[in-house]
């Protein structure tokens, strides 16, 4: 069954939980004194009073900082500047990155952050059939957000759990079933093979294959630690995982013999990603292969994955097997536990069941660049699977953002 937490941006709550296996509870005072802060500056405070409340309130003005509070005193009453994506301004230099930035409603940014630090609360307690969570921001106008729990057990047998968790929060409850059995993929779609390779530079959205099946390629990815640029795929396309002492990632061609793009260097089964070095003929592009190439000139933030929900934009992606599709964005920040002992954090939830099978594994959801020419997007992230059970129909994968905190990795 899945909950629904809304968020209208006035509400506070003490947090408390139920950890898998021992009930108990915990005020989360920093969620909860924040949630009080935020409340008082959408209301109209005076940033002067707004410094001393954070003083007297025991916030250290690096703590402040971190939290996101300062952009309040940035910006002008009632808006907040919020960073949307990281973007090269200099698109022949990978490792050219500035901030995009754009000015919200406070109210919006209140009620977001508000259901960003619920579901990290969730997630850290993970209370017994606790199976995912996901933010659902609402639009500039609402100036709201929700948070959609999925769990597996009776919900009656966890609402004292859930009311200690989100004291004085309204709860809409959907129930899943079947959860258990996966379906195979669907009959009758061919890979798409690239037709040559004419030229040095592989472009992403076509069919890549590893030693046991047919995933697809995904853009460059950049690592700015080292300086390097890698091919990158799902990881679970592998079976029992990427080894990178010995797996590597090669490409088939339409009507040729199937060459090899180089070897897994790093194996990320929980973001479900493999970053794969070039060998010496090959190297990544930053291009999707479409009827019309469209450019990658960077990535979505999570805050900027926000912004396209409460803007009721959508999302693509171009798979090797499904190809083009474009769909609605239904979750973001999400935490998925449906599939294996660990659960997956910083997912995307978009689109429906269709819009993903098997061999479309590694492709990313990308959206245009609003600043720039027709032919440049934006990364939000990964597509690594899709919803199997009645009543839910979405893709999953990790989010570009999310890549870049874990591991400093760039689109």
């Amino acid at each position: 069954m899945y909950v629904n937490i809304s968020l209208d941006g006035t509400a506070e709550y003490t947090a408390q939980y139920n950890a898998r296996g021992m009930e108990g509870t915990h005020t989360e005072s920093l969620v909860s004194r924040l949630a009080t802060i935020r409340d008082r500056l959408e209301a109209g405070m005076d940033r002067r009073e707004f410094l001393r409340t954070l003083v007297t309130g025991g916030y250290a003005l690096g703590v402040a900082q971190f939290l996101g509070v300062d952009d309040f005193l940035a910006a002008d009453d009632g808006e907040v500047p919020i960073v949307t994506a990281l973007v090269r301004p200099d698109p022949e230099d990978p490792w050219s990155l500035e901030e995009r930035t754009r000015t919200v409603p406070a109210t919006w940014y209140a009620s977001v952050t508000k259901a960003f630090e619920l579901n990290e609360l969730l997630a850290r307690t993970a209370f017994t059939g606790y199976l995912g969570s996901a933010v659902v921001p609402g639009s500039y106008e609402r100036g709201t957000a929700s948070v959609s729990v999925g769990v597996s057990s009776s919900f009656d047998s966890i609402r004292e759990t859930f009311d200690r968790l989100v004291d004085g929060v309204s709860l809409d409850v959907e129930t899943i079933t079947d959860i258990d059995e996966i379906e195979d993929g669907y009959d009758g779609f061919e890979p798409r093979f690239v037709d040559s390779v004419s030229s040095a530079e592989i472009p992403s959205g076509v069919a890549c294959e590893t030693p046991g099946s047919i995933a697809t390629l995904g853009p460059v990815m950049y690592d700015p630690n080292t300086r390097q640029e890698f091919f990158v795929t799902a990881e679970h396309a592998f079976g029992a995982g990427a080894d990178p002492t010995t797996d590597r990632l090669s490409l088939p061609v339409a009507g040729a013999e199937t060459v090899e793009l180089g070897s897994v260097e790093y194996a990320h089964p929980v973001e479900d990603i493999v970053a794969v070095a070039p060998g010496n003929r090959y190297r990544p592009s930053n291009t999707i292969d479409t009827p019309t190439p469209a450019r990658i000139r960077g990535q979505f933030t999570r805050l900027g994955l926000a912004d396209l929900i409460a803007r009721d934009e959508t999302l693509e992606k171009v798979g090797a097997v499904t190809g083009h599709t474009t769909g609605t964005i239904q979750g973001i920040d999400a935490v998925t536990c449906f599939t294996d002992e660990f659960c997956r954090r910083g997912q995307i939830r978009w689109g429906g069941e269709m819009d993903l099978t098997d061999g479309d594994s590694g492709s990313v959801s990308y959206h245009a660049d609003p600043e720039s020419d027709d032919r440049d997007v934006l990364v939000a992230g990964f597509n690594n699977a899709r919803t199997w059970w009645p009543g839910q129909s979405y893709v999953w994968g990790v989010g570009a953002y999310r890549l870049t905190d874990v591991y400093g990795y760039y689109f």
